[in-house]
């Protein structure tokens, strides 16, 4: 019988999905070599732990915490019927990863439910992003901290968008972002710390966007989304995504939970733009967003 049991765990482990099992008081009892990899939680981390003890803190497209409610294991194992989902999962270095999640329930020799198995599986774009980022290392066009494109490739590419519109109409919107009193931020927690929510930012950015958007830092605490044939409220949906994202995710230093929220300028080529004109509106309505409160978006 051990031998069969270490043969499955063979299996289990050598999975390019990520899988954990719990039992019914959702706390895991099992977790495979590709869950560490998607999460960054190793398993003895999280085996014996409850799953939403600020593990995955699994949030739907609309920022909802399913952790504490009835997420799909949840539900899964109260009527016993296999469910599909697509919701974001936290990674232990702060950033959320979108996955697809199929539940079912575990079942004894009698029927009777006696925990959940949870397959996920990474839906961001991982290979595209990982050939970007090789590509841009090696035009120094890198941002060395976030990993993302630096300012001098954002230009490039915003020029190529314009010349793209100008030609043949194709339309695309920029999402200019600042982190919220991030000053009083690395004042407080240091510096250091400071970089870890600017690298979770990045990575929440890049991964829930689609293949052909570019995502880069402008400068400090600036982030700067050139979204490609998109427009109007799509655009608008779009950002606010991602601003919710942001908002729920999160790292953890000493015990304490660190969060910090984004505001947002977001706007469409206009048929007259030219860069400096594009880049000026969007930080005009991120401003507005900031003297409105804050953790929002503005569109014009």
């Amino acid at each position: 019988m051990v031998h069969d049991k270490d043969s499955y765990n063979r299996i289990f482990d050598n999975l390019y999905d990520g899988l954990y099992f719990v039992d019914t008081d959702r706390v895991i009892t099992y977790w495979n070599k590709a869950a560490e990899r998607l999460t960054g939680y190793k398993a003895e981390e999280v085996v014996g732990h409850s799953c939403s003890d600020n593990i995955l803190m699994h949030v739907d497209v609309n920022g909802t915490s399913l952790c504490h409610g009835m997420c799909p294991l949840a539900m899964t194992m109260a009527d016993g019927e296999s469910r599909e989902s697509e919701v974001y999962l936290h990674h232990k270095d702060g950033h959320r990863v979108p996955v697809s999640v199929r539940v079912s329930p575990m079942l004894d020799s009698g029927g009777e439910v006696i925990g959940g198995i949870e397959l996920f599986s990474d839906i961001s774009n991982v290979k595209y992003i990982e050939t970007r980022m090789k590509e841009l290392e090696e035009m120094a066009m890198m941002d060395n901290l976030t990993r993302l494109a630096n300012r001098n490739y954002i230009e490039k590419e915003m020029s190529l968008r314009l010349e793209e519109n100008k030609r043949y109409d194709v339309p695309f919107g920029i999402i200019f972002l600042d982190i919220d009193h991030f000053k009083k931020f690395n004042d407080t927690y240091g510096h250091d710390v400071g970089d870890l929510v600017l690298k979770y930012v990045a990575e929440t950015l890049v991964k829930n966007s689609r293949p052909f958007d570019v995502i880069g830092r402008w400068g400090g605490e600036e982030f700067i989304g050139i979204m490609r044939n998109i427009e109007g409220e799509y655009l608008k949906i779009f950002a606010d995504r991602l601003r919710m994202l942001i908002e729920s995710s999160y790292i953890k230093q000493d015990e304490n939970i660190l969060q910090v929220t984004v505001s947002m300028g977001v706007t469409n080529v206009h048929i007259d733009d030219n860069i400096k004109s594009i880049i000026k509106r969007a930080d005009n309505l991120l401003y507005k967003s900031k003297n409105n409160g804050r953790n929002r978006i503005t569109m014009g």
